[in-house]
C-alpha cells in the first residue's frame, strides 16, 4: 500500500494540473468505490475550482472554492494518471499495475483541458466530500495523531504516547492515533536506523532514544520524499515496476542480509505480524 511519501509524491505530482484549475467536467463510471460516492458526488465538484492540493497522512485533499474538500485515498492499487500535452502517472508503486481502461473509475476534466484519470483494479481506494472547515471532526481523521513531519511529532510525543505500554514500538507507530501516515516500510527503516527493536515493551525505552527515533522517523520520510521528487521530471516513462522511487531500504525485504548499521555485522531477520512483514536486526536494534 502506498505510504506517506508516495502519497506526498502523487500529490506534488497533480498539484501542477489542479491546483487553481475549474473542474468543466467529473465523470463517475461506476457508483462505488471500496465505499459508495457521496451523494451528487458528480454534481457537487463539476464547476468547482480547486482552492489547494494537501495531504494529510495518506489522504489527499482537494480544497474546492464551494466549501468543500475532495478526499481521497489511494488504498492498495489506486493511482492517477495525467492525460494532457504531456500524459504523466504521478508516483511509482513497489507492484506494477497495468493500464486496462475498464479500471478507470473516475475521470476530472480541467478548464485547461487536462484529464486526471484514477485507475484502481482493487478498488480498495475510495473518494469522499466534507466540509473544508470541519474537516479535523471527520470520522476519518478526529482520531488522527501529529504529522509526523510537523513540530508537533517529536520524542514527547512518543513518551506520551509509549508511557506504560507493553506493545512494541512499531506496533504504536503503526496507530493513526500516535501518528498520523506513517506505515509497515517506514517504520521498520526508522525503527531499524534508531537501533530499536520492534518488539520491545514500548514503555521500557528511555526518553533520550525516543527523541532519536522521533527525529529518525522525520530523517527516513524526507529522504524517501526527496527521492520519490526526483522522478517527477520523468512520469512518461514510469511504468509503476520499479520500486518505491528506487529507494535504497536498509532493513525493508532485506531477509539474510548484512545489515548496514555500522559496527553491527548482523543480518537482517523477518517475522509476520498481523499479517506484516517485520525486518530488522537482532543484533543492534534493542
Amino acid at each position: 500500500m502506498p505510504e506517506l511519501p508516495e502519497v506526498e509524491t502523487v500529490r506534488r505530482g497533480l498539484a501542477p494540473v489542479l491546483e487553481g484549475r475549474r473542474l468543466v467536467r467529473v465523470e463517475a463510471r461506476r457508483p462505488d468505490l471500496r465505499f459508495p460516492f457521496p451523494e451528487g458526488f458528480v454534481q457537487r465538484l463539476a464547476g468547482a475550482r480547486v482552492v489547494a492540493l494537501r495531504r494529510r497522512a495518506k489522504y489527499l485533499l482537494a480544497d474546492l472554492d464551494r466549501g468543500e474538500t475532495l478526499i481521497a485515498h489511494l488504498g492498495m492499487s489506486g493511482r492517477f494518471r495525467i492525460e494532457g500535452p504531456g500524459p504523466a502517472a504521478p508516483g511509482r508503486f513497489h507492484h506494477a499495475v497495468g493500464e486496462d481502461p475498464r479500471h478507470d473509475h473516475v475521470v476530472f476534466e480541467t478548464e485547461t483541458s487536462d484529464r486526471i484519470v484514477y485507475h484502481d483494479p482493487r478498488r480498495f481506494g475510495f473518494m469522499g466530500l466534507a466540509s473544508t472547515e470541519d474537516l479535523d471532526l471527520h470520522p476519518w481523521f478526529a482520531a488522527m495523531g501529529p504529522e509526523p513531519l510537523s513540530d508537533a511529532f517529536g520524542g514527547a510525543r512518543l513518551v506520551q504516547a509509549f508511557r506504560d505500554r507493553r506493545q512494541g514500538p512499531k506496533t504504536l507507530l503503526l496507530d493513526q492515533r500516535t501518528v498520523a501516515g506513517l506505515g509497515n516500510i517506514y517504520v521498520c527503516e526508522a525503527l531499524h536506523e534508531a537501533r530499536i527493536s520492534p518488539f520491545r515493551p514500548a514503555g521500557r525505552i528511555s526518553a533520550g532514544r525516543l527523541d532519536v527515533l522521533a527525529r529518525t522517523v522525520k530523517a527516513v520520510l524526507e529522504r524517501a520524499i526527496a527521492a520519490g521528487g526526483s522522478t517527477l521530471r520523468d512520469f512518461s516513462a514510469a511504468d509503476g515496476a520499479l520500486g518505491y522511487f528506487q529507494h535504497s531500504f536498509r532493513a525493508y525485504d532485506r531477509e539474510g542480509a548484512a545489515c548496514v548499521n555500522l559496527g553491527c555485522g548482523g543480518t537482517v531477520r523477518r517475522k509476520v505480524q498481523a499479517g506484516r512483514s517485520t525486518f530488522w536486526c537482532p543484533a543492534c536494534q534493542r
